[in-house]
C-alpha cells in the first residue's frame, strides 16, 4: 500500500456509507488521570505509564510500542479527540464505540464522553459499550483483587439506561432501525438478562426513544441473543477461543531470560483463517477484526502474544470481514474493530512508531475495495 494509495482514498467512509458497511472501532478511554488511578496505580496513571514501561521479552519483538503522530495524547484536550475523530474518518472508519464503565452508579473515565456530548465535537459518530466487568488487579497481571465490583439489581437496571439516554438523543449516536446501538461486554454475568433487556427498552420507551438496538459479545459464552431479549451479538477476538488451535511453533524465538519467561503465544494467520471459516450464525451476529494482540506492557512476562500479524493479514481478515457484512439487511451492515487505541495490548489502529498509518491505509484500502465491487 502506497502513500499514492493514501491520497487517493482519503474519502472512501463517503463511499463505505453509500455501500452500506459500517466500520465502528473500539475506543478506550484511559488516556487521562483520575483520582481512582492514582490510588490504585500511582498518582497520574493514565494507559501509557503501562505502554512505555514495557521491554522487549524476546529477538525482534515489537516493544515498547510507542505511539506516532498523536503522540502521548490527553483525552481531556479536545483538540486530540478532533485529531482522531479526522484521522479515523479520513480512512474509513465510520464512528467509536467507547467502553463505558459503570459501577452501581459510578462512573469512570467519563470525561472524554461527557464532553462530546457538550460540546457537540467532535462531529464523528459514536455509539457505547458496558464493559460489565469488575475491575481486578488482574487487569494488570497481578492478582483477583477487587478494586470496582458490580452489584447487579432491577433499580441499578433502570439508573444505568437513564444514564445513557442523553447520548443515545444525540444526532451522532449510531443506530439501527432508528434504534440506539447499545453493546454489552459480558451479558452471562447478568442475574436475570431478560428482565434487564425488558427494563431498558420500557425505560427508552418512556424517554421518547423507538427502544434499543442491544448487542451481546460473544467473547466468553454464546447463546441465542434473542433468548436473552438482545438483537444481536458481535464476536471479540481473541476472546472466546480457548478451544480453538492457535499454537505456533516457537522454537526460533529467542527468549530473554527464558527460565522467567511465562508468555503464551499464538498465530494470527490461524486465527485469521478460523474467524473468516466460521459458520454463519442462526441469527444476526457482527464480525470484528482484531489488528493485532501483545499485551506485554500490562502483564510482562505472563503476557499473550499473537505472532505472524502483519498488515496483509489484517488486510485480508477485513475484507472477508466487510464482505460477509455485505449479506446482512439494512443497518445491520457493521463490522467492528479491536481496536483504536488499546496501547497496552499491542491493539490498535492509531499510527505508531514503526508502522506509521499504515494499519489505516490498509482500512480504508480494504473499503474501498469492497465498495468498488458493488
Amino acid at each position: 500500500m502506497s502513500i499514492e494509495l493514501t491520497l487517493t482514498i482519503s474519502n472512501t467512509h463517503h463511499s463505505t456509507e453509500a455501500g452500506n458497511v459500517r466500520i465502528i472501532a473500539f475506543y478506550l478511554p484511559q488516556y487521562h488521570p483520575i483520582p481512582e488511578n492514582d490510588k490504585w496505580w500511582g498518582k497520574g496513571f493514565t494507559e501509557w505509564t503501562n505502554v512505555t514501561k514495557a521491554k522487549p521479552l524476546f529477538e525482534g519483538h515489537h516493544q515498547p510500542q510507542l505511539p506516532g503522530e498523536l503522540g502521548f495524547y490527553d483525552l481531556r484536550l479536545p483538540e486530540t479527540r478532533e485529531a482522531q475523530a479526522a484521522l479515523a474518518s479520513d480512512h474509513g472508519i465510520s464512528g467509536f464505540c467507547y467502553y463505558y464503565y459503570w459501577f452501581n452508579g459510578k462512573r469512570l473515565l467519563q470525561r472524554p464522553l461527557e464532553e462530546v456530548l457538550a460540546s457537540g465535537k467532535p462531529d464523528f459518530p459514536f455509539c457505547v459499550c458496558w464493559a460489565n466487568e469488575n475491575w481486578t488487579r488482574r487487569w494488570d497481571g497481578l492478582n483477583d483483587e477487587i478494586l470496582m465490583e458490580q452489584i447487579y439489581s432491577e433499580s441499578d437496571d433502570r439508573n444505568f439506561i437513564r444514564s445513557l439516554v442523553p447520548l443515545f438523543k444525540d444526532r451522532r449516536y449510531i443506530r439501527v432501525d432508528d434504534r440506539p446501538l447499545l453493546l454489552v461486554y459480558r451479558t452471562e454475568l447478568f442475574p436475570n438478562p431478560v428482565r434487564t433487556a425488558q427494563l431498558w427498552r420500557e425505560e427508552t420507551r418512556e424517554a421518547g426513544l423507538k427502544g434499543l438496538y442491544l448487542v451481546r459479545g460473544e467473547g466468553f459464552a454464546q447463546c441465542e441473543p434473542e433468548s436473552i431479549g438482545f438483537d444481536a451479538a458481535y464476536d471479540f477476538p481473541p476472546n472466546g477461543l480457548s478451544s480453538v488451535d492457535l499454537s505456533i511453533d516457537t522454537a526460533s524465538v529467542a527468549v530473554c531470560r527464558p527460565e522467567e519467561f511465562h508468555c503464551h503465544f499464538y498465530d494470527y494467520r490461524k486465527l485469521v483463517e478460523f474467524m473468516l471459516g466460521k459458520e454463519s450464525a442462526t441469527y444476526t451476529r457482527f464480525p470484528t477484526v482484531m489488528v493485532a494482540w501483545d499485551n506485554t506492557a500490562r502483564r510482562g512476562k505472563f503476557s499473550h502474544i499473537f505472532l505472524n500479524s502483519t498488515v496483509d493479514c489484517y488486510t485480508n481478515w477485513l475484507l472477508g470481514a466487510i464482505k460477509n457484512a455485505s449479506n446482512l439487511s439494512n443497518d445491520r451492515r457493521m463490522v467492528f474493530i479491536n481496536a483504536w487505541n488499546e496501547w497496552a495490548e499491542g491493539c490498535h489502529l492509531e499510527p505508531d512508531q514503526r508502522f506509521g498509518r499504515a494499519y489505516l491505509v490498509a482500512t480504508a484500502y480494504a473499503i474501498a475495495s469492497v465498495v468498488s465491487r458493488k
